[in-house]
């Protein structure tokens, strides 16, 4: 996604703090930007609340967007998911941290997967604890390094590994168990 003139005057706009601008931004992205951030959340209060903060970031620094760097949506999306972990590190009670060197990837049945449909999938990622379930979406669907995450949320890089091994036997498990699909 490129940004066009239009995105660029939506971006004037809002930088002037004119509210119909405001919200046109905020009817273009709700979509995209609310499954972001259910994937992060337990429920859809969970998630609208991390999107609306997520808004809130986007109209207070949208004067520090940079349209070389990134398109709008690109950039958008990158505040929501650090609203997310934000959100995340909030909400958790300073849960058990596990430091482990190495942790094993357990197998999923790649066939049992492709019979999932998106839905499903999301059931069964919302199922997840919650810090399990950030690196799991932090890794597999944002594509970052268990380093970068480690940094992003005050873990270690072999927690963030720990994190990933046990949101893939998790799911294991939840496909295993037809009940909760």
């Amino acid at each position: 996604m490129s940004n066009t003139p239009a995105d660029i005057d939506l971006i004037k706009g809002c930088i002037d703090n004119d509210r119909r601008a405001q919200e046109y931004l905020y009817k273009k992205f709700y979509v995209a930007m609310m499954s972001v951030c259910i994937r992060y959340t337990h429920n859809e209060n969970d998630a609208i609340e991390v999107l609306h903060n997520g808004f809130l970031k986007v109209y207070k620094h949208i004067d520090r967007f940079d349209p070389n760097k990134a398109s709008l949506y690109t950039w958008i999306r990158s505040i929501m998911v650090h609203s997310a972990i934000d959100f995340i590190r909030q909400n958790i009670k300073h849960n058990r941290q596990v430091a482990i060197d190495y942790a094993g990837e357990p197998y999923i049945d790649s066939e049992a997967v492709e019979k999932l449909n998106a839905q499903e999938v999301l059931h069964l990622v919302r199922e997840l604890p919650p810090a399990t379930q950030t690196v799991f979406n932090l890794y597999i669907i944002e594509g970052f390094t268990h380093k970068e995450i480690g940094m992003m949320m005050g873990i270690s890089e072999g927690t963030s590994k720990w994190h990933l091994s046990e949101a893939r036997r998790l799911m294991k498990k939840f496909l295993k168990t037809p009940e909760v699909v």
